[in-house]
């Protein structure tokens, strides 16, 4: 059975970069008839809040991203400890007590030296009348795992053949000062107990990957398939991550952005196929492949959403905004036909409420000082509502026989008067949705 799980942490809004990650596992589980988990990262228990953990449901839900259980850190506390205790008696795990302060120094002189900054281990292996010194000194001791100095290799699903030299890594801090359980070793025993299969995570996260695989052998378990897909750049190539922030879910959709759009992009953002509106997630779910996608940093541009936005609003039937045209007061026996005649003229969804009140009350004309007896000539030839699919082509030739004006001097100044726009929709269109007679 595939299984992949998607964990974040609830210490904020998730945005694009996460959602990227998201996707992937998602999309990788229902393509497989898998089961897809949805784990909170909240062993953080100082930054790590239950509005964001709503926050997150909320913005998956939205794009119809559902999960099969939820799983959360904060639960599994004796399954940590029991499994650190393991590492501890197989000689694995062991007590350090080095300040930040220490280690910094210890960091600069090898970079000074040319060395590659990697924990000395000048604490391993204290005999416990040393510890017993140094906690009377005040310091408290945290934990790292002792890694097999040999190299680490595993084929990465997007990356290739991956090699690295264990040597070349400092042996991480699996459990801090204060006995937080730190994700490196949280996510280790949960993807273990939980028969994950299948991890797909961003590019910095190679050499973890390195450590949390030589973590899970210790544990007797064999790792999952590992894939890493690229970091987002901004459009000219710039670091995303200060930016990360003002590119939340949640920002996005109150945009307007609509779900499809969204998905459709982070879908095929970095591959090698082209990016298309895709209408339904089995779609996206049939054309996707993670081996498409390559190493390099791939350019996020938001911009980039609004023309996918705009055309899956234009795909979109009356059944699929019912509700929202009905909240705008548009009248039922015109309301199908006022979807039909303005979704193509709108970017976002909101947009249609200008349409509605310019149906229901009019607009506030547009009209050139040159063009303003053509104009009263013209409004006083239209009657009023209701009108029919005839009305505007019998309405301009009347004001063509009166005026003698044709073309764009005449067709452009009567859409003025009437919508107040250079563009819409077509006015033999929108002219039998009116309420009220224009001017």
């Amino acid at each position: 059975m595939v299984t992949t799980r998607f964990a974040p942490s609830p210490t904020g809004h998730i945005h694009v970069g996460n959602l990227r990650t998201a996707l992937m596992n998602w999309m990788i589980a229902q393509k497989n008839g898998g089961t897809f988990i949805l784990r909170i990262d909240d062993t953080d228990q100082e930054r790590s809040k239950e509005e964001y953990v709503d926050g997150i449901k909320r913005d998956l839900e939205w794009l119809g991203l559902t999960w099969d259980r939820v799983e959360r850190q904060s639960q599994r506390l004796e399954r940590y400890a029991e499994k650190a205790q393991e590492l501890r008696a197989a000689g694995r795990l062991y007590e350090v007590f080095e300040s930040p302060t220490e280690l910094d120094l210890k960091r600069k002189k090898q970079l000074n030296m040319g060395k590659p900054p990697v924990y000395d281990r000048a604490q391993h292996g204290l005999s416990e009348a040393q510890k017993d010194k140094l906690r009377a000194e005040g310091r408290a001791g945290y934990w790292r795992f002792l890694l097999d100095q040999s190299r680490i290799e595993w084929t990465d699903g997007i990356l290739g053949d991956i090699s690295i030299d264990a040597a070349s890594v400092s042996d991480p801090v699996l459990i801090r000062a204060d006995g937080q359980v730190l994700y490196t070793f949280a996510s280790v025993v949960d993807d273990t107990d939980m028969g994950v299969t299948h991890i797909v995570r961003g590019s910095d996260h190679v050499t973890n990957t390195a450590t949390q695989i030589q973590i899970m052998e210790a544990l007797g378990h064999q790792p999952p398939a590992f894939a890493h897909h690229s970091l987002l750049t901004g459009p000219g190539g710039e670091g995303l991550s200060k930016r990360l922030g003002s590119l939340a879910l949640k920002d996005l959709r109150e945009q307007g952005v609509e779900p499809m759009a969204l998905l459709s992009l982070m879908a095929r953002l970095g591959a090698s196929q082209p990016i298309e509106l895709r209408m339904s997630h089995q779609e996206m779910i049939d054309g996707f492949d993670v081996s498409q996608f390559g190493a390099a940093p791939t350019k996020f541009d938001a911009e980039d959403l609004w023309p996918l936005t705009a055309k899956a609003i234009s795909a979109m039937t009356y059944s699929d905004v019912a509700a929202q045209i009905t909240a705008l007061g548009v009248p039922a026996d015109r309301a199908e036909r006022f979807w039909d005649v303005v979704r193509a003229n709108i970017g976002k969804r909101s947009e249609a409420a200008e349409w509605a009140t310019l149906v229901l009350n009019g607009a506030s004309p547009t009209v050139a000082p040159e063009d303003a007896e053509f104009v009263a000539t013209a409004l006083s030839l239209l009657d009023a509502p209701p009108y029919g699919a005839e009305t505007w082509g019998q309405w301009t030739n009347a004001v063509k026989e009166a005026t003698g004006r044709k073309g764009k001097g005449l067709f452009m100044p009567l859409r003025l008067a009437v919508t107040g726009r250079e563009k819409g929709p077509e006015m033999a269109d929108l002219l039998p949705l009116l309420s009220k007679r224009p001017g």
